[in-house]
């Protein structure tokens, strides 16, 4: 591809690091989690959301059990101060949650964000400024100790503004564009900030590495953030915060091996929105550590809904294949997938086992998501496996495995031809249509049948074929085998009776029964299903259908 000679790294690798973590396989403790939906999310909306469509996100937050989230820029427009002032005077902030709020490191502009938040029981004032190689020579144009010193500045007026403020006040600083910033010059100036906040063990302070653009592959990121987790002064007093974006497609690797790095909080998004490509998504984050049997302390029992409030408000939409939240991420279309997925299925039936089943990380129904609409879904990809499983878990159909093969080649034909999915209510329409009760060219009726001494069975029945009506009395050694052998009789017809079965219906004593009937002629198998409440007729149904199949193919 021409043009790549104009790109060169823009990061910077630390000299000294251990990447001792890398020999960590699980985060087994959760972070601290701070949404960022409402201010970075929101300024990348190509409409904001209004007033009240914010209050609504932050509700939505809440529920979810966020304990920080970051409300806005509040000196940046009317709108956000006035949203942020609009929670705290009518007491809309949760005891156990705190805003946080964004400001530059100019006096008029904290002094506006101090005002925002009077009144709040808990907030974090988060002051930023760019520190990375490509800003100072090209955005500010200034050296690294002026650069020090808008961070100085910010961190001595925000210092300052907290001794008159009312409630409980954490500091955070930036160090924006942290993964283009040197190393060394990360850990100066965030040590400066941190030796004029002074945090204590009750008072501590948050140092966040944000991935504002995303230069390297995850590793070097969470080389970055242990070099700062084990050289920033009071390390003990400092949670150190990560806030990935997702320009290289690596935002979740980055939060992951930053976490195990160093990290103790995870700023980002729901489903990842955010500027350019985005935030880290939170929500796959927080699934990724539930699929491993740790509870991240977030509740997405009722992801469905969540999305569709997210939708609404953001105007944005999910991607089908996004991780866990997407329509289409737990639906199977490969023939083999379906067979696996049911077999699994299948197999934890009356078990009190770990979950398993091959192809889904976790069990749909935990996230608020059904296996019938979600899981296995027809089109002509479809296998066997798959549409029984549709046929036997929505419809209580359990058709044979040979039955269900020919069955499954039927519905993937259709599909196929009609070159779409199929709805589950379809396939059992089709299978009504094309396999139960079929009268096209032969009908029985008014059967009788009489117990003969040998064990052997008397039947008679009417026989209606192409408008004429025969009484019809035949023998065999049940009521199937004397009305085959009667049909085989009248109309000349040469096939082998091979297979028979059949079940109550919907599993109460009451219920119809269903019965499968396989015939084979000419080395051909031909399958018929019969429905009634008498199961005995059922099963005579199901033979008048697989002879009707067989006539309709001849």
């Amino acid at each position: 591809m021409k043009g790549y000679q104009k790109y060169k790294k823009q990061f910077f690798t630390p000299a000294s690091v251990s990447m001792d973590w890398i020999k960590k396989d699980v985060i087994d403790t959760p972070p601290r989690w701070c949404s960022v939906d409402l201010r970075d999310g929101n300024q990348a909306l190509i409409i904001p959301m209004s007033l009240e469509e914010k209050l609504e996100f932050f509700k939505l937050l809440c529920d979810v059990g966020f304990k920080e989230i970051e409300v806005g820029f509040p000196a940046a427009s009317e709108t956000e101060y006035e949203f942020c002032r609009t929670i705290i005077e009518k007491k809309l902030i949760p005891d156990d949650v705190t805003i946080q709020v964004l400001t530059q490191s100019r006096e008029h502009i904290i002094a506006k964000t101090f005002e925002a938040i009077d009144g709040a029981k808990n907030a974090v004032v988060h002051l930023y400024n760019s520190t990375s190689v490509s800003q100072r020579e090209q955005v500010f144009k200034k050296s690294k100790e002026e650069i020090i010193n808008i961070a100085t500045f910010g961190a001595k007026l925000c210092r300052e503004y907290k001794k008159n403020a009312k409630g409980n006040i954490t500091f955070e600083y930036s160090p924006e564009s942290f993964t283009g910033t040197e190393p060394e010059f990360a850990l100066e100036i965030c040590n400066e900030v941190i030796k004029i906040w002074k945090p204590t063990p009750d008072d501590k302070v948050i140092i966040n590495l944000p991935v504002t653009v995303s230069h390297s592959m995850p590793h070097i990121y969470a080389a970055q953030v242990e070099y700062m987790h084990k050289n920033l002064i009071s390390r003990e007093n400092i949670i150190i915060s990560l806030h990935p974006h997702n320009d290289r497609g690596c935002a979740v690797a980055d939060s992951e091996l930053g976490l195990l790095a160093g990290g103790d909080r995870i700023e980002g998004t729901l489903f990842g929105n955010g500027e350019r490509t985005g935030n880290v998504d939170i929500i796959t984050l927080a699934l990724n550590m539930y699929a491993q049997g740790i509870d991240p302390k977030l509740d997405f029992t009722n992801l469905p809904k969540i999305t569709e409030v997210y939708e609404r408000v953001t105007r944005m939409h999910v991607y089908e294949r996004q991780p866990y939240s997407g329509q289409l991420v737990f639906a199977a279309f490969s023939g083999s997938h379906q067979d696996a997925i049911a077999k699994g299925m299948k197999f934890r039936e009356g078990k009190d086992i770990h979950w398993t089943v091959p192809y889904l990380p976790i069990d749909p129904t935990d996230i608020g998501r059904e296996y019938e609409a979600d899981v296995i879904r027809i089109n002509s990809q479809s296998g066997k496996g798959g549409i029984g499983y549709i046929m036997e878990t929505q419809f209580n159909f359990n058709l044979p495995a040979k039955m269900r093969e020919a069955f499954g080649y039927h519905v993937k034909s259709i599909s196929d031809h009609e070159h779409r999915e199929l709805m589950p209510v379809e396939v059992k329409e089709i299978f009504m249509r094309d396999f139960v009760n079929i009268e096209t060219a032969v009908t029985v009726r008014k059967a009788t049948y009489t117990d003969k001494a040998d064990g052997n069975i008397d039947a008679a029945f009417e026989l209606l074929c192409a408008g004429n009506l025969y009484s019809v009395t035949s023998s065999g050694n049940g009521r199937l085998d004397c009305v085959s052998n009667g049909i085989k009789s009248v109309m000349g017809l040469e096939y082998t009776l091979e297979t028979y079965s059949q079940h109550a219906l919907e599993g109460k004593t009451n219920s119809k029964a269903a019965s499968y009937v396989s015939i084979v002629s000419d080395g051909k198998t031909y399958w018929g299903a019969g429905v009634d409440s008498d199961i005995g007729t059922s099963s005579v149904k199901a033979l008048v259908s697989a002879v009707n199949r067989m006539l309709g193919t001849k």
